[in-house]
């Protein structure tokens, strides 16, 4: 039973450190680029190249946006929600394997 709530840990940390670290590149790319984007091929791969990294926040803003203007369902709400969480889950996970790598150099 120990063991569950330890791996339930891990995955709430990983979550949580996954729409951190989407919060910071997706504000932060916000702020360097502004509304310009899409100007090109470089800055459309750029973008999309972001938007890997940033797409959960991205994603769970949007569904926010969409739910207080009652332009989407619960549903459609709890589905963006959940894949946004497990996009952030991945994005943790990752972010945790670095850490380990590192903290063991």
């Amino acid at each position: 039973m120990l063991n569950f709530f330890h791996d339930l840990l891990v995955a709430m940390f990983s979550t949580a450190a996954g729409f951190t670290a989407s919060g910071i590149v997706s504000n932060v790319y916000r702020l360097i680029v502004g509304k310009a984007a899409n100007d090109g091929k470089l800055m459309h791969t750029a973008h999309v190249g972001v938007m890997v990294i940033a797409g959960p926040s991205v994603m769970f803003e949007n569904a926010m946006t969409s739910l207080r203007e009652k332009s989407c369902s619960m549903a459609t709400f709890w589905l963006s929600v959940a894949v946004s969480g497990y996009w952030s889950l991945a994005i943790g996970l990752i972010i945790m394997e670095f850490a380990i790598y590192f903290a063991h150099r």
